[in-house]
């Protein structure tokens, strides 16, 4: 009988402990959804790891999130439809960027601000933007270069022409 207690009460500090991890879970989501934000529309030559949800940030920090990315049939281009809060105004000549919050992934959109006095209307679209990075291809194209072969030797031949 002593044992059921002691099982019974370790399964419920499992369970409450499991009810905190899901309350903090839900108060970090995005705020897209919020009615105090605004749509700017930013489109993308590649939005890899980009999706509803993904933060949006202004000097690093958090000023929305994005709230939709679909393809564009006529450009097929990513556009993104970023949902920005009320009390935050982009300037007209801002640029969006893609970028990484590490190697191993979690990417986020830069609002790269300019000096500009002219705020952004709501729905309207980012005239500048840069599209995520391919990091695998770039790894590869670099240890490719380290390979050697024909493009290692390049020096070589007009080294001998000179001692001739």
């Amino acid at each position: 009988m002593r044992e059921s207690l002691f099982e019974t009460l370790i399964g419920l500090g499992v369970v409450a402990v499991a009810g905190l991890f899901l309350m903090f879970s839900l108060s970090q989501r995005s705020d897209a959804s919020t009615a105090d934000s605004y749509d700017l529309i930013a489109r993308f030559d590649r939005a890899d790891g980009v999706s509803p949800g993904t933060e949006v940030r202004v000097a690093g920090v958090k000023v929305g999130a994005v709230r939709s990315v679909v393809l564009d049939q006529k450009t097929f281009k990513a556009e993104a439809t970023l949902a920005i809060k009320k009390d935050v105004q982009i300037p007209d000549e801002a640029a969006a960027q893609i970028q990484s919050d590490s190697l191993l992934g979690g990417s986020y959109i830069h609002i790269q601000i300019s000096g500009m006095p002219d705020n952004m209307q709501p729905g309207a679209r980012f005239e500048y933007t840069r599209g995520s990075m391919n990091v695998l291809g770039i790894l590869l194209e670099a240890v490719g270069g380290l390979g050697g072969g024909e493009q290692g030797d390049k020096g070589g031949g007009s080294q001998d022409k000179v001692l001739q």
